[in-house]
């Protein structure tokens, strides 16, 4: 029985073969090149997209002023596409616009995607590579890339027509943004994440933030492959998941810690009951049974929040196996490890801290904040009672985010949590273009949870946990 279940656990982390070299691998671990164009090479590019969109901004008008927008909007998209696209191409010969195909081409998606889209922010929205879009304004924006950030150009007309595209957003989903309410945190239609601060919040005008939503689940076989931990390490972690040892993912932000959970969740048992609880739904557990809430902030009123803690206390009357919080970061601590120490054990949570210690002081902190008279010990008690394991997640200065310590809380000695870091991400140096150098390696430390895996059927080898052997 132990090698069966063992040897089905292995085949499911390395469940895809490693491909030799994947457009997509290339995508997630490469490094973008940073060299700035020509002077000369940049002044044509200006040159060109000043062209381009003044001629945008000058047929736009045109359209809206003969043509039945209200008639157009109504078409299918094809059909609404090929209107416009005669329309822009009648007009850019009566005004001897010089443009060739591809520019009028642009032109027409740009036209298209302002009348039924988001506008300029369509294409960025379409372009796989990209994992966040920030806004400072109409006229500084950034993409990030590969975890490197690149300033880039996005055709806005002024301060307005940026306004326009944050109400429309909002506006889909349910929420207002104004001088009276001017910041907003949303999910927009495709999942991504969305944040905007207007003016008098905005200093230099609109504030936007667009954390994209992953269409592609990345299971722990494909962060085994880009290389954010090794084999070893992602089998241990799956079987403690599979054992139910509660666990939390800790990290900066953007250091991957809602891909990890979504990857660890997939060795979740199918027959068990989930309820995860979100400020904006992201997780993509692939279990059969999983009811999803999530919170709603105040009206313009200031009524009818929904905090996480409530959804907390909710969930546990819905007959939970596991609970899943997608990020733990205040009062809501409290009912959770409540949660995870009363029948609820292999939940998970994530949390923002740099270091497994530091995770562990953020939830006393956290604790502290629910004004219940409790002691130091008592919080520090409910901690150690409650964990069992801390990943913690690092994007290292080149981009590329790596597990950088898997620690195991063992209990309490004195007034101290105790910890032992299993295994760990050891930096060796830099490389001339900036890329971090370093291995995996085992600190000599064999978990205490192994016995509970054990009595289930599940041993690993002796040489997972070998100290000082840097691992593959």
């Amino acid at each position: 029985m132990s090698v069966s279940r063992f040897s089905t656990l292995q085949a499911r982390v390395a469940q895809a073969p490693k491909p030799a070299r994947s457009s997509e691998r290339e995508v997630v671990v490469s490094i973008p090149n940073s060299r700035r164009p020509e002077p000369e090479q940049r002044q044509e590019q200006t040159k060109t997209s000043n062209r381009v969109l003044e001629a945008r901004i000058r047929i736009h008008r045109m359209l809206i002023e003969e043509i039945n927008l209200v008639a157009l909007e109504r078409l299918p998209k094809d059909e609404m596409r090929r209107q416009v696209s005669d329309f822009v191409t009648e007009k850019t010969r009566e005004e001897r616009l010089a443009i060739n195909v591809a520019e009028l081409d642009a032109l027409v998606d740009d036209i298209v995607d302002e009348m039924v889209g988001l506008g300029p922010l369509e294409p960025l929205l379409k372009d796989p590579s990209i994992n966040d879009i920030l806004i400072n304004g109409h006229q500084n924006c950034f993409v990030e890339r590969q975890g490197k950030l690149q300033q880039i150009h996005v055709p806005f007309k002024d301060e307005a027509h940026l306004l326009r595209i944050i109400n429309k957003i909002v506006a889909a989903v349910g929420r207002r943004v104004d001088e009276s309410q001017p910041m907003v945190d949303a999910r927009m239609l495709d999942g991504s994440r969305f944040n905007a601060a207007i003016r008098p919040v905005g200093v230099d005008g609109p504030l936007v933030s667009i954390r994209k939503f992953s269409k592609n689940k990345m299971g722990l076989h494909k962060l085994v492959e880009f290389g954010a931990i090794t084999q070893p390490m992602a089998e241990v972690l799956a079987a403690a998941v599979y054992a139910r040892k509660t666990t939390i993912i800790s990290g900066g932000t953007g250091t991957g810690k809602t891909t990890m959970l979504n990857a660890l969740s997939a060795f979740i048992p199918e027959d068990e009951r989930l309820i995860t609880i979100e400020d904006a739904a992201e997780l993509q557990l692939q279990q059969p049974h999983v009811a999803r809430m999530e919170t709603r902030p105040a009206n313009i009123e200031g009524h009818g929040e929904i905090r996480q803690r409530d959804l907390v206390k909710n969930a546990l009357r819905m007959r939970p196996d596991r609970v899943i919080l997608g990020e733990c970061r205040g009062e809501e601590a409290f009912d959770m490890l409540q949660a995870m120490n009363t029948g609820h054990e292999g939940s998970m949570a994530t949390i923002h801290a740099n270091t497994p210690r530091d995770a562990i002081s953020r939830l006393e902190q956290m604790l502290g904040m629910t004004g219940m008279p409790m002691t130091v010990a008592s919080i520090r008690s409910q901690i150690a009672s409650a964990l069992d394991i801390i990943v913690q997640l690092t994007r290292l200065a080149d981009g590329k985010r790596k597990v950088t310590s898997v620690a195991e809380v063992t209990g309490m000695e004195g007034d101290v949590i105790q910890m032992q870091e299993i295994f760990r991400f050891m930096r060796t140096g830099t490389e001339a273009d900036g890329k971090i150098v370093g291995h995996f390696e085992a600190t000599g430390i064999r978990p205490r949870f192994l016995e509970d895996l054990k009595a289930m059927g599940i041993e690993f080898p002796g040489k997972y946990f070998e100290p000082g052997r840097p691992q593959e």
